[in-house]
């Protein structure tokens, strides 16, 4: 028999089975030798990213989402405490220093009662967070049951909520707010709530029930649906967290529309009353005085835009992490 040659080889030797042997590259010899069921590359960063992760992976690189998103923290900040950056409080006014500028200790001024510009600015914050939140939860979370039922199980369930929310969709929203806002006397946030969940919910029912319809004609549904699932686990295990996404980027951006809605129905004096603290009615109180106290009117004004930017910008960095249409 011949001598083994004395030069390395450059694979591994693997037979066939039949009696005789092949060559193979180092690399298929080493995925011959992988354990069955490991995946290849063996790191967790070879796993297979979900959309979830994929969007938050792209928000941490926005830097849109970064500003909007320290501004809204921010907020929800002086929201809960704001006694942290004043120690002022909101109906203490004095007549005599009413439309003077700003002073050591108040860096507002004082608006047309003598109340302090910079207080009654940061506590108006709580209102318009409260109300942008409560009513964008009550919104989606009404849209969304009706229009996913609609979308899922469909027939006259569908056709009757299409012509309601076309009825609610006719119905302008300030003068819808004109005239069932002018009845309440309640001085607290929640008729106002109310309000637009009555009129924001058939927006996000049209979105959630093209989402569902889109979602239920995917193969793992009709694959669920063959396996023997019920109409409750095909919706909430398999429809739900696939139909979410463009619900969530909705009611993000309309989240600051109902913030700068309540200011403008707190301006017309249907909205949150005295002595409720909102930039609506701080707007409202110094529009007459703009002449001689510019100040009153450009501070709250200027956080209500702020605000309700920065909600905006958030709703679209969303968007643009949730779409893979913009990927």
């Amino acid at each position: 028999m011949p001598e083994p040659s004395s030069y390395e080889p450059r694979g591994a030797i693997a037979g066939t089975g039949m009696g005789g042997a092949m060559d193979l590259a180092t690399g298929e010899a080493a995925t011959l030798e992988r354990v069955p069921g490991q995946p290849e590359g063996g790191g967790p960063q070879d796993r297979p990213r979900s959309l979830w992760s994929d969007a938050w992976r792209d928000l941490r690189r926005n830097p849109v989402f970064l500003l909007s998103a320290l501004v809204i923290v921010f907020l929800v900040f002086i929201s809960v405490w704001p006694s942290a950056i004043t120690s002022g409080n909101p109906l203490d006014c004095d007549l005599a220093k009413a439309q003077d500028g700003s002073a050591p200790g108040h860096p507002f001024g004082f608006d047309g009662q003598g109340c302090d510009v910079y207080t009654r600015t940061v506590y108006g914050a709580r209102t318009s967070v409260t109300v942008g939140v409560c009513a964008t939860l009550g919104v989606a979370l009404l849209g969304s049951v009706l229009g996913g039922l609609a979308g899922f199980f469909g027939g006259a369930w569908d056709a009757v909520l299409s012509r309601i929310t076309d009825v609610f969709f006719a119905i302008p929203v300030v003068l819808g707010g004109l005239v069932l806002l002018s009845v309440v006397t309640s001085n607290t946030v929640w008729p106002v709530i109310g309000f637009m969940v009555l009129l924001g919910w058939p927006q996000i029912s049209r979105i959630a029930r093209g989402s569902v319809i889109t979602a239920r004609q995917n193969d793992y549904v009709q694959a669920a649906r063959a396996l023997g699932a019920s109409p409750a686990r095909l919706l909430l295990r398999h429809i739900a967290p696939n139909a979410v996404a463009p619900v969530i980027v909705v009611a993000t951006i309309a989240l600051g529309t109902y913030i700068s809605l309540e200011a403008t129905l707190s301006y017309l004096g249907v909205g949150l009353k005295p002595p409720s603290v909102s930039w609506g009615i701080d707007i409202s109180a110094a529009s007459p005085y703009i002449r001689n106290a510019p100040h009153a009117l450009l501070w709250p004004s200027g956080a209500l835009a702020i605000t309700v930017l920065a909600f905006i910008m958030l709703g679209d960095a969303v968007r643009d992490a949730l779409d893979p249409k913009l990927r």
